[in-house]
């Protein structure tokens, strides 16, 4: 607890938490890991896009590892134990095991996760997409507020752009990967229960839309005569609350608007919007975005403006390993904790590493469900028996590879 408080000092914005891809904010909290790493017994490496990586070698040198971890960056005026926490437990556990890490059947590994959020870039994952050897090399052309490309981002922080590709792990080389994480939601806290293990992770589809209309002069252009490119987009944006709030599971928000000229006595001639859905069914998810894609061409050809659409992120349902979610549940049982199963509405890295190894998760309750705010806040007593699970999991995922295989 003492070393979240100290990366949530690691801040791009004084007085609150900001910590974004490439920055020095996100290099120096990078800096702090891998010290702790290191404090720990590991060996650490930074890979081509910046993540940092610790290892402490099992039985068999150069064996298999299973990785722990999560992610270091942060949406802007963030809580402190988003990600941060995932990292420092991993690291916690293998402190715990140092000792023992010699006899176990795999090596174990600890990453932080240069970027989970997309906060900077709008692109989320990047750094799980890259363990994963799913990185778009598109991406790279995209550009941040200040005009700044992901590619020199990259290359500003110490990584390397041209070794993206090959930055990927080798089929084999892991055991699977698992990942601590607060809820994010209110649930665990309902039931009194202070751990849930994840069954799967909702699907993602994230895009950008830009309407286009007629700028003008808010006193002399009459009503009926006015292409105004926020009113099409304010409709949409009602039309994405309809469509999700009559479909059953599924989630849809607009979180990011900007208006042009953005003068009071201006009719909008530019608006845009990032829109985010999500679903646990893929199936059902696919038709939705379809759907609010039809409708907001649909609102703005009614209004006489023009609508693009630009995909940012699509990021398939996972459904977590059930031999190691099997592992997880015994491990929380074997603490002491009453295990609960639950889904994940929000995305994580798992979900990118369940395309190369398998993947569970332990959600850790967190007060109010608050998360992505300062408000965000857990319990010492509720993170100590996270740390347990974590740790028996690994104990428990070492003695059925023995036996094996972990992921039955």
């Amino acid at each position: 607890m003492a070393r979240v408080g100290l990366l949530a000092g690691c801040s791009e914005d004084s007085g609150r938490l900001t910590r974004r891809f490439g920055t020095p904010a996100l290099a120096d909290a990078g800096e702090l890991v891998s010290d702790w790493m290191r404090a720990a017994g590991m060996t650490v490496r930074r890979d081509a896009i910046g993540n940092v990586i610790g290892r402490i070698e099992g039985a068999e040198p150069g064996a298999p590892a299973l990785l722990l971890g999560s992610h270091l960056d942060t949406v802007p005026d963030a809580g402190r134990y988003d990600g941060a926490l995932g990292v420092l437990a991993a690291i916690a556990v293998v402190e715990r095991l140092r000792e023992a890490a010699g006899r176990l059947p795999f090596a174990l590994e600890v990453v932080a996760f240069a970027d989970e959020e997309g906060s900077r870039f709008g692109t989320a994952f990047l750094g799980s997409s890259v363990l994963a050897g799913s990185f778009d090399r598109v991406a790279l052309a995209r550009l941040d507020a200040d005009g700044v490309s992901l590619e020199d981002a990259i290359r500003g922080f110490g990584g390397d752009p041209a070794a993206l590709d090959g930055a990927g792990r080798e089929a084999g080389s892991l055991v699977g990967y698992a990942e601590l994480h607060i809820e994010q939601g209110p649930v665990l806290e309902e039931l009194g229960l202070p751990l849930g293990v994840v069954s799967g992770i909702a699907g993602q589809t994230r895009a950008a839309l830009r309407f286009t209309g007629r700028p003008g002069h808010a006193g002399t252009v009459p009503m009926e005569l006015r292409r105004d490119a926020l009113a099409a987009a304010a409709q949409t944006v009602g039309e994405v609350e309809a469509v999700a709030r009559h479909t059953p599971g599924l989630v849809a928000t607009v979180g990011d608007v900007s208006v042009s000229p953005g003068v009071a006595n201006v009719i909008p001639g530019q608006a845009d919007l990032v829109l985010d859905v999500r679903h646990p069914e893929d199936a059902d998810r696919h038709w939705a975005v379809a759907l609010l894609r039809r409708r907001a061409g649909e609102i703005a050809s009614a209004r006489g403006v023009e609508c693009a659409w630009e995909p940012l992120h699509e990021q398939a349902a996972v459904r977590c390993d059930p031999g190691l979610t099997g592992r997880m549940w015994q491990a929380v049982q074997d603490v002491g904790a009453e295990p609960h199963a639950l889904a994940s509405g929000a995305g994580h890295d798992a979900a990118t590493m369940a395309a190369i190894t398998p993947v569970t998760m332990l959600f850790v309750r967190c007060a109010g469900g608050v998360s992505h705010h300062p408000g965000e806040s857990v319990s010492e007593a509720d993170v100590a028996v996270g740390v347990d699970a974590l740790t028996r999991f690994v104990e428990l995922v070492a003695e059925r590879l023995s036996k094996g295989t972990v992921t039955s």
